[in-house]
């Protein structure tokens, strides 16, 4: 079980729930009672719950909104038990729920016997998590009218439920922390394949190309020996030196094997055999050396994959004459690849040779480790900059080799102050912004000042406090949520 940390706790104080009640009333029904929203944070889950007034004898729906901070996905199964224990003394309430009522939602509904402050834990018992929160200093009252009212009006912030977080693919949160970081210069970098994870599958001979209809298309992957075209060599571009070439295989091949009856028989000495299979040898290499090895019954001349790899080119149609040599496919190894880094040669000399890049391709909004190879000796007399290459690490798909690319790449400088993920980040026109998380649902935009990163993580050096909560991925959802002026239908099921 997780040991407790609570990192954040808001609005342990009254707030409407209007937003869960959705009751329409009228001027003359009673007064609505204050509930409370709580947020807190332990090392493995984030709690937000929402309870209405908390009266002595009447029974209160708690919407407890529990979420996997490893995955940011709701809890979709498991029980929880909630422990009120009473500051005054006297037995705790303990209410158990096997399940969630929906995927990440707990309603238990406890009954209080008697008022009084109470600290609350949840035991959370979930194939996901297991974990303990603590809740303290909840508020139970003798009778309705004890109650503080409900001020109404809405919260304040960027709304963004717990259904549209869950929902939300990469969505996640941090916190600030204070920290030093690497500095890293960001500069344009291409990516290329590593040498040999590039090759170039040219004709085998000359004649007329035919292709097949399940022939490999650009962006197809083939394993070494698929046969990617054939080539039918004409009388004038080596038909007949083919056709003398399998006939003397043929041959070769017959006396071969009655070179090996017959040393079985003892009828001919071993030099006969040894001569046989020199002849052999021979035969085979002459009609390889014609066609690529690759001959097929009805004199075709096969060409195929050299290479594991990904088709990046192909070349000619189907009926075409191509001349022996000429390209015909490109291949590429996409787990093989390189990244160059273009760094002016101002800053080259204080990159940290020994330490890996973080590269950003053109298109893509995975960031990639990237190891240090080496940095060229030479400045390129037009650019001003120095070539740095990498080598691409933990590629999950195929980057397209010749992609432009964004390289962070370290220096020796070091900076103090906020570190956030660079995901948290975000350029709204020049401007750095980030979203703080205020509660559970609510997030405030801010603007920030930001000194620089390592391509994995930004220091900030104001706007933002240690011990804030960050939007760190998905954070451009939250910027359109504060860009819409309808009001979000909430989706509690409670």
């Amino acid at each position: 079980m997780h040991s407790r940390r609570a990192l954040l706790a808001l609005a342990l104080g009254f707030s409407a729930m209007a937003a869960c009640a959705d009751t329409p009333g009228d001027e003359s029904a009673a007064p609505e009672r204050a509930g409370g929203v709580i947020t807190l944070f332990t090392d493995s889950t984030e709690l937000f719950m929402e309870h209405p007034a908390l009266i002595v004898g009447v029974g209160g729906t708690f919407a407890a909104h529990l979420t996997d901070l490893t995955d940011f996905a709701p809890l979709r199964s498991g029980r929880i038990v909630l422990t009120f224990t009473p500051r005054s003394g006297g037995a705790p309430l303990v209410v158990t729920q096997d399940a969630p009522r929906v995927p990440g939602i707990y309603g238990p509904a406890p009954v209080f016997t008697a008022p009084g402050i109470y600290d609350l834990v949840i035991d959370v018992e979930s194939p996901q998590a297991r974990d303990r929160i603590e809740v303290p200093g909840l508020v139970v009252y003798a009778t309705e009218d004890d109650a503080p009212l409900d001020e109404g009006g809405e919260d304040g912030g960027i709304a963004f439920l717990k259904e549209q977080q869950w929902k939300t693919p990469g969505f996640r949160t941090d916190f600030a922390v204070s920290g030093t970081l690497a500095i890293a210069v960001d500069v344009p970098g291409e990516v290329m394949p590593a040498p040999g994870a590039a090759q170039v599958a040219p004709a085998p001979a000359s004649g007329l190309l035919e292709l097949s209809p399940d022939a490999p298309a650009v962006g197809m992957r083939v394993r070494r020996g698929d046969v990617l075209a054939r080539v039918r060599p004409t009388l004038g571009d080596g038909g007949a030196s083919f056709a003398d070439a399998r006939a003397r295989l043929r041959e070769a091949e017959e006396e071969h094997a009655r070179a090996e009856r017959l040393l079985a028989a003892e009828a001919i000495p071993e030099r006969r055999m040894h001569e046989a299979t020199v002849a052999l040898d021979a035969a085979r290499e002459a009609l390889a050396a014609i066609g690529g090895g690759a001959i097929t019954a009805d004199g075709l001349v096969e060409l195929r994959a050299p290479m594991d790899g990904i088709v990046t080119e192909r070349w000619g149609t189907a009926g075409a004459r191509v001349e022996a040599g000429a390209p015909l496919y490109s291949l590429v190894d996409p787990s093989r690849l390189w990244v160059t880094a273009f760094v002016p040669v101002d800053v080259v000399g204080r990159v940290d040779r020994g330490a890996r890049a973080v590269v950003t391709p053109e298109g893509f909004s995975d960031r990639f480790a990237a190891r240090p190879l080496g940095v060229s000796a030479a400045v390129d007399s037009l650019t001003r900059a120095v070539r740095v290459s990498y080598a691409l690490e933990g590629l999950r798909e195929p980057l397209p080799v010749g992609a432009l690319a964004r390289v962070a790449v370290p220096t020796r400088s070091r900076g103090a102050g906020i570190v956030v993920p660079a995901g948290a980040v975000l350029d709204e026109d020049g401007t750095a912004i980030v979203f703080v998380q205020t509660s559970g649902e609510r997030y405030e935009r801010r603007v920030v000042q930001v000194d620089g990163g390592d391509g994995r993580s930004v220091l900030v050096r104001s706007g933002l406090n240690a011990g804030e909560r960050v939007v760190s991925g998905a954070a451009y959802h939250v910027k359109l949520a504060s860009l819409s002026t309808a009001v979000p239908a909430h989706g509690h099921e409670h």
